[in-house]
């Protein structure tokens, strides 16, 4: 962890990513992004498809280092990764994909983890026999057994029924409520966003940059559906306040 009792964060300051096109051309993928996440906070990346969010990510997990910036995170920090896809190797049980992430974790924890995620009884299925919610569940099962200082979400709940997706952001919030972690959530939904997150990055269209940063005073476990409509409909209303002061400089310049 972080050294001489400073605070635990993640620090990005992304001042420009760009590609070589096959043809030579050069594209300008993130446009200057600077953010930082505390220790125990959620931060909430939110923003079109495209725009440049998984590109962001590869650079903050240390995957791609061709760009200009820094990203700092706490020395030796563990990090705990969901995919968009689960990832799980095929001819490993759902315990052994876990156990082979954290192959030093006890049957307590593991037991406790497979109780939240509901995956107790599937301790012994192979991936093949699972669905897209329970291969999820083990993802986030795989993540969170390492004890992740930096838990990193790339659209968890992507691509699932409403029913599914709300019991799964439930368990994630148990489970990111259970220890102190810096955890950073990429999204496109703002529902998602507002039930779990505390501090909100809107991000524009590709080259990304943020648009607004919004922290949500409210705390994550005192947010019913009363202060999640109006914490929406306040975002709503801020957000094409700030579009229509945009469109209002461009038509001036």
């Amino acid at each position: 962890m972080q050294q001489g009792g400073g605070p635990v964060r993640l620090e990005v300051d992304i001042t420009g990513k760009t590609f070589r096109s096959a043809a030579g051309e050069t594209h300008e993928v993130l446009a200057p992004v600077k953010f930082a996440v505390q220790s125990g906070e959620v931060g909430v990346l939110i923003g079109p498809s495209g725009c440049g969010k998984s590109t962001m990510l590869r650079i903050i997990l240390g995957l791609d280092r061709d760009f200009h910036g820094t990203v700092a995170r706490p020395p030796e920090a563990r990090i705990g990764m969901v995919f968009q896809e689960p990832r799980l190797l095929p001819w490993r049980s759902v315990e052994q994909n876990v156990r082979l992430a954290a192959p030093d974790i006890s049957e307590a924890k593991l037991s406790e983890l497979f109780r939240i995620l509901e995956l107790e009884a599937h301790r012994s299925h192979f991936p093949g026999e699972l669905s897209l919610g329970l291969a999820r569940r083990v993802a986030l099962a795989r993540a969170f057994a390492v004890e992740p200082d930096l838990l990193v979400l790339d659209e968890p709940l992507a691509s699932l029924d409403d029913a599914l997706a709300g019991r799964l952001r439930d368990e994630i919030a148990t489970l990111v409520a259970s220890r102190p972690v810096m955890t950073l959530l990429v999204t496109h939904s703002l529902d998602d966003a507002v039930r779990l997150g505390d501090r909100l990055f809107f991000l524009s269209p590709q080259p990304a940059r943020i648009l607004a940063e919004v922290p949500i005073s409210i705390p994550r476990g005192a947010r019913g559906d009363a202060e999640i409509a109006t914490i929406k409909a306040d975002l709503v209303a801020r957000i094409q306040g700030e579009h229509s002061g945009e469109r209002a400089g461009r038509d001036a310049s």
